[in-house]
């Protein structure tokens, strides 16, 4: 009988395996990890050499480690599927190579091999590991949803929302209504037939650049400001352009000065006698508020000087492209109320925070909230300014014109990862969301989300507001405002006091020298958080054993206490990091059945504190803190093959039943098909649950729709469980949160969408980057056919 080499080639492939696993885990275990890397580089190291010998004894130590794998696996993991995969699945594969013919004759050699699952010990093995994934994959892939109990009702003399019947099917405000719910009124789309929705039509704006913009709809048409303040008016029916407004901005075209998230609308009163009595009014990022007619797209002469007026005066010294405005100021009675985009992390003393009124139709300055001048809502006199380095609203805005309050999300001082050297005034208001009367622009109240915010924690959503309905039949004005944090604090909007429980909470102190901590923190406990537990070395992933072993070992050298760990010299863990949990997307809420609708994005960053002396542009960036003992490197926490460091989902979407403040259901958000290593498209998708932006919106008819994952797809889901219901591959992510209206003729409902031109998440269009760049951003509508 003719003899077989050893199946020596395999042997090799374990061996080297053996090393990569031995080099790893010995660095692991030495910074307190996990022996386990250790223990199964030995066991692999003593398959290969018996392997090389031709021992059948080295497919059995596989065997063996296989199996101590699957156990350590689960015990470590537990059911999730993605978690599994960096520690089982290469193993996995590699033993199927045992079963080849090839290696079996080789092993068995100069006898037959006997069959394959021939002995009771194989066939038990082979049961034990098919119920373990079956059960695996059951549990993994199970996400229940939840039943919405009866809902108490509004009381018939309270609307449950700012809008009148005329305007019910269009979309004023960037969030829908001054309330900011993003609550659709039109109802024809629904569970049963969204999965029949269809491109109706396909705009480009012949503009790149960063295209972050929720249109508006009046009337028979739609406003939206394109890459670089360009603002375009299209037909709501046919998506045909009417005219189009380019302000000529005073700025290169690059980073955020390309951005503007939207415009907003004002329709003067009847004894309006110009000619300009519907306005657009938009801020710019040259720093300007401006005015042109919403039927033709010409100035309004008397808005300001020929339709604009300068937000610089009292403003002070500013460098070039560090102060401008990137979202729609917010319209409240007569008034256009702004606030302004500060440039991050450059230095301190940069200009004012304050918050500022002008007259919708003169332009003439109405108020301002400057917290460090209190009591002061003037213009500053001649060669003095605003207060400078204080907080400032980059966001949007939300108004209660029953109240007459006015709620701004406030962002930190800058810059934001060093703060011994803020003043009180910044102390009190960092962070926060603040009531503001509308008469004068004096605070009713405010609310801190994060005390001493060195993490960069700043307010970034739209505070949403609501009326909730009582079992006693009385009504409480809400309002829900979304953090970075991952965290929901749902407020009494009259009175800033929480109505979901807020506690203090002791966290991490020994920050770095010359700063000072908080001793607490606040965190809302009676609302569902969607950062989760703190992580552990068993929550670090990648692709591979290999890379995963390295995020464990990076992540055990990286100084982290849990929620709010101090930026260090050495290297702190932020979870989440400072882009969120929630960002400008905010929330959605059903309005008549009190149901919030929330879209997370959890990742972790690596935050580096760098001593002055060694500051660089090259190790900080645009982070140089000037001013301050430190500038600070911030990244995401990534594995070597450009893939996050934490495991998998991180976006989410979930609903949440704000009568109970109980999570109805919580679901994964996106796919891999965008998503591999160094950026790279491997075109599978599988539910993963991928980085995201911006936000939903939810209808009456009860479908929820958001466009903003990874993956490109622009979906529909069904309110009451989560489940997907539709959806259609975008040319990229979208950075907006979509619309929706009755269409003024057709009386149909469509949905629209936006996405910019420029390439986000290391993607690019289908269409290949140069025709993307030429044709600019799009704007794409779904309807019923």
């Amino acid at each position: 009988m003719r003899l077989r080499r050893p199946p020596r080639i395999f042997a090799v492939t374990l061996l080297l395996i053996a090393a990569g696993f031995l080099s790893g885990g010995v660095r692991l275990a030495a910074v307190g990890g996990s022996f386990y890397y250790v223990l199964a580089g030995l066991a692999l190291l003593a398959s290969g050499v018996l392997l090389w010998r031709g021992k059948k004894l080295g497919s059995r130590i596989y065997g063996l480690l296989l199996l101590a794998t699957l156990v350590w696996s689960l015990l470590e993991a537990g059911a999730d599927l993605w978690a599994l995969a960096p520690r089982l699945a290469m193993l996995a594969v590699i033993g199927l190579w045992f079963l080849t013919p090839f290696v079996r004759r080789g092993l068995y050699s100069p006898q037959p091999p006997p069959p394959l699952f021939g002995t009771t010990s194989s066939k038990a093995v082979a049961v034990a590991v098919a119920a373990t994934v079956a059960v695996v994959v059951a549990i993994g892939t199970h996400n229940p949803a939840g039943e919405l109990p009866a809902r108490f009702a509004l009381p018939p003399d309270v609307t449950s929302s700012p809008r009148d019947s005329v305007t019910s099917n269009e979309w004023h405000h960037y969030g829908n209504t001054e309330h900011a719910t993003r609550f659709a009124r039109p109802d024809q789309i629904t569970p049963a037939n969204a999965g029949k929705l269809k491109e109706l039509w396909h705009y480009r704006t012949g503009h790149s650049g960063q295209f972050k913009a929720t249109p508006l709809q009046i009337g028979d048409l739609l406003y939206v400001c394109t890459a670089m303040n360009i603002v375009v008016a299209i037909d709501a029916e046919s998506g045909e352009k009417r005219w189009e407004f380019d302000p000529e901005m005073k700025v290169p075209p690059v980073g955020f000065n390309t951005t503007c998230r939207g415009v907003s609308y004002y329709r003067a009163a009847e004894t309006y006698s110009g000619d300009c009595p519907a306005r657009i009014i938009m801020g710019t990022t040259d720093a300007r508020l401006m005015a042109v007619n919403a039927l033709t797209g010409e100035r309004c002469h008397d808005f300001g000087s020929n339709g604009e007026i300068s937000l610089m005066p009292g403003v002070g010294p500013a460098k070039p492209n560090t102060y401008l405005v990137t979202s729609p100021p917010l319209i409240a009675r007569n008034l256009a109320i702004v606030g302004t985009r500060v440039a991050d992390n450059l230095e301190v003393n940069e200009p004012s925070g304050v918050i500022r009124a002008y007259d919708t139709i003169s332009g003439k300055f109405a108020w301002a909230w400057d917290m460090g001048r209190p009591g002061i809502n003037t213009e500053p006199a001649q060669g003095e300014t605003y207060t400078r380095g204080t907080p400032n609203v980059w966001s949007m805005m939300s108004f209660d014109d029953k109240l007459g309050l006015i709620y701004a999300p406030l962002g930190n001082s800058t810059p934001d990862f060093f703060g011994a050297h803020r003043i009180a005034a910044s102390e009190k208001y960092s962070s926060a969301v603040v009531a503001l009367d509308v008469a004068d622009g004096s605070v009713r109240w405010s609310f801190q989300t994060v005390h001493h915010d060195i993490w960069d924690y700043d307010v970034p959503s739209q505070p949403a507001l609501v009326d909730l309905p009582q079992a006693d039949g009385s009504v409480i004005p809400a309002l829900v405002q979304a953090t970075k944090r991952a965290e929901l604090f749902l407020l009494d909007r009259r009175t800033g006091k929480p109505l979901a429980d807020v506690v203090e909470k002791p966290v991490p102190q020994q920050p770095a020298a010359g700063e000072w901590l908080a001793k607490t923190q606040p965190f809302s406990v009676g609302m569902p958080q969607f950062r989760g537990p703190d992580l552990t070395e068993a929550d670090m992933w990648g692709l591979t054993p290999f890379d995963q072993m390295w995020c464990r070992t990076a992540f055990l050298k990286l100084r982290y206490e849990g929620h709010f760990t101090p930026p260090s010299l050495g290297g702190s863990l932020q979870f989440p990091g400072n882009a969120g949990g929630f960002n400008w997307g905010s929330v959605a809420i059903d309005e008549d059945q009190q149901l919030l609708i929330v879209n997370p994005l959890i990742m972790a960053s690596k935050v580096t504190l760098i001593p002055r002396d060694k500051v660089t542009k090259q190790n900080a960036g645009r982070y140089l803190q000037l001013g301050t003992p430190y500038g600070v490197s911030v990244q995401s926490f990534m594995s070597p093959l450009a893939v996050p460091c934490q495991k998998p989902p991180y976006g989410r979407m979930a609903a949440i039943d704000l009568q109970t403040h109980q999570l109805l259901w919580n679901k994964r958000l996106g796919t891999t098909n965008e998503s591999g290593p160094f950026g790279t498209r491997v075109g599978v998708a599988l539910p993963m649950g991928v980085p995201l932006a911006a936000g939903s919106i939810v209808t009456k008819g009860g479908v929820i729709f958001f466009g903003g994952g990874m993956d490109r797809y622009f979906r529909a889901f069904d309110e009451k469980t989560g489940e997907e219901l539709w959806k259609d591959f975008l040319p990229g992510p979208a950075q907006a949160t979509p619309m929706s209206y009755l269409s003024p003729h057709g009386k149909r409902q469509i949905v629209v969408i936006t996405v910019p031109a420029s390439r986000r998440f290391g993607m690019e269009s289908a269409e290949g980057k140069a025709d993307e760049d030429k044709a600019g951003g799009h704007i794409i509508a779904y309807g019923l056919p």
